[in-house]
């Protein structure tokens, strides 16, 4: 255990860099160079440049990108939310973790959609107890959501972490309570709500890996990687500023 809390405190120290990079101007292709320096600086490695082909250090993700967008020279813009997502690897144990950022100024219903997000994710990791089940993360996470109006997207599901970087088993941000695997103590989790303004339907571009929101509207998406404790969880990726 004591490797996975390195790495996902790693994560979660990277991205509070990250945060002090974020301003218009700024590329997309920008912030993953600063991601893998950061990590590569402090002996630890990438955990999703090479994974299945994926080119990068970081997932980074503009307004109605859900999840996996490749980092190129897309400059970001006043007004843009963008998603970074990584994971590191240290000793053979991995830690992911993700946040959505605001650039510059952005609107009201954008900042919603981040506050309902980050809340709707600490619902789920809230469930993560010994002797609950995996759907009542998702019926946290589900419940939260669309009291507020908005839609989890259901194609993209959070997953156990460990010696791989996706491990049985899935945690779907939706589901009914009392249904699905029993958590067990100590088990390794990444709960990871993906929230769209609108409807949840999603598609994946041409390039095998962006995925975006159907309607064209904007999507949020944060992460941890927990433990499941016997009262209360412990989330790993946490940092002095972490969400």
């Amino acid at each position: 255990m004591d490797s996975i809390r390195l790495s996902a405190r790693m994560v979660a120290e990277c991205l509070d860099h990250l945060e002090t990079l974020i301003a218009p101007g700024v590329t997309t292709a920008d912030l993953d160079r600063a991601a893998e320096e950061f990590v590569r600086e402090r002996k630890a490695l990438p955990a999703f440049k090479g994974y299945r082909g994926y080119p990068a250090t970081l997932c980074v993700s503009l307004n109605d990108v859900v999840v996996h967008g490749i980092p190129d020279g897309t400059v970001l813009e006043d007004g843009d939310i963008v998603g970074c997502d990584m994971g590191v690897i240290i000793d053979g144990w991995y830690g992911d973790s993700a946040r959505t950022f605001t650039v510059g100024t952005v609107d009201e219903e954008s900042k919603r959609l981040l506050e309902v997000t980050r809340d709707a994710m600490h619902a789920g990791i809230a469930q993560a107890v010994e002797g609950n089940r995996i759907g009542d993360i998702g019926h946290a996470v589900q419940s939260h959501v669309e009291a507020a109006g908005f839609s989890v997207v259901r194609d993209l599901v959070g997953h156990g972490i460990g010696r791989q970087l996706h491990e049985d088993p899935q945690v779907p941000n939706y589901g009914r309570p009392g249904r699905g695997l029993k958590l067990t103590l100590g088990q390794v989790l990444a709960i990871e709500p993906m929230v769209n303004v609108g409807r949840p339907d999603v598609y994946t571009k041409g390039d095998g890996w962006t995925v975006v929101t159907r309607d064209g509207r904007r999507s949020a998406h944060f992460e941890h990687t927990i433990a499941v404790g016997r009262e209360t969880p412990e989330i790993l990726s946490t940092s002095p500023r972490s969400v």
